[in-house]
């Protein structure tokens, strides 16, 4: 098939190799522009628009398509049997919508309707769900509403963390989306039952607030790792919390329980067990300790 491939970060990047690996005709791949990075802020190209680059493919750096005619006009003389669609993280417009023949394909990491929106993973595992997937759907002006192709589903085991269940998914989408070009389902309704919205995340969405229970902040410090980070107040600075595990005790939420970092909670507790100070490297609990005894009593916050 004849396709635009529309992706930004590292989770789409299977997909793009798989469709190109499988002998579709990518002619033209949509990432978001190059942002500066790194100690020097040089101008940087994001993960798919790099790995179009290492295949050799075509790429445009929209900053905005909403309402750039000129943009809807290039993107409809592509002449495209299908746009597949991951992450890229710009709303496209009806136009464009309906450019291609066979529409727009999404490759969604969520089994939707739940978790709509920007970040599905980081919500599925704060919020404890059992099982997440990965959703083909054909896209419509809605945020995520559009049908849906193909569903498969990843159970999440009880120490479930982002970056494991981003790099499973991202194998999965790549699968399935050659899967959905392939054997062309029938599209299914999305049911409203069940939906639920995961914004954008921003950098307070990783503050460990210690009235919360201790299971409930665990799955916070699995979730937000590695971006925002969880992380917490203590002495003057921020302690970015990098691992950790629910536990017993009981004391002020915030509070430092023992020699250990184990710290006390709106109910139980949260061990501390990989942690790193700001300009440092990440430690293990006990090897922070020997340099920074933190002791009982010492409020985080």
């Amino acid at each position: 098939m004849r396709l635009a491939f529309m992706g930004s970060p590292g989770f789409s990047v299977p997909a793009l190799r798989a469709l190109h690996a499988a002998g579709h005709e990518i002619a033209m791949v949509y990432a978001q522009p190059p942002r500066p990075a790194g100690r020097g802020q040089r101008e940087t190209p994001c993960p798919v628009h790099q790995a179009a680059l290492d295949l050799g493919l075509p790429v445009r750096t929209p900053a905005r398509v909403r309402k750039d005619m000129a943009e809807h006009e290039a993107f409809a003389a592509l002449d495209l049997d299908a746009a597949v669609v991951a992450a890229y993280g710009l709303i496209l417009p009806k136009p464009m919508l309906d450019a291609p023949r066979l529409g727009c394909l999404n490759i969604h990491a969520s089994l939707l309707p739940r978790w709509r929106g920007a970040a599905p993973i980081q919500a599925a595992v704060l919020a404890g769900d059992a099982e997440t997937g990965i959703t083909i759907m054909r896209m419509d002006e809605g945020l995520d509403t559009g049908p849906m192709l193909l569903r498969e589903t990843l159970p999440l085991g009880p120490r479930a963390t982002t970056p494991e269940v981003h790099d499973a998914l991202s194998d999965m989408g790549a699968r399935l989306i050659l899967r959905a070009l392939e054997e062309a389902p029938s599209p299914v309704p999305q049911p409203e039952e069940g939906a639920a919205y995961a914004p954008k995340l921003g950098k307070e969405d990783g503050r460990l607030d210690w009235s919360e229970p201790g299971l409930a902040l665990d799955r916070r410090v699995r979730a937000m790792n590695p971006w925002p980070g969880a992380f917490t107040a203590w002495n003057g600075e921020v302690l970015r919390v990098l691992a950790a595990e629910p536990a017993e005790g009981h004391g002020a939420p915030g509070t430092v329980l023992d020699d250990a970092l184990l710290v006390a909670c709106g109910e139980g507790a949260l061990r501390l067990t990989r942690v790193q100070r700001a300009g440092k490297a990440a430690m293990a609990a006990p090897d922070f300790l020997r340099g920074t005894p933190v002791p009982p009593g010492t409020a985080l916050g």
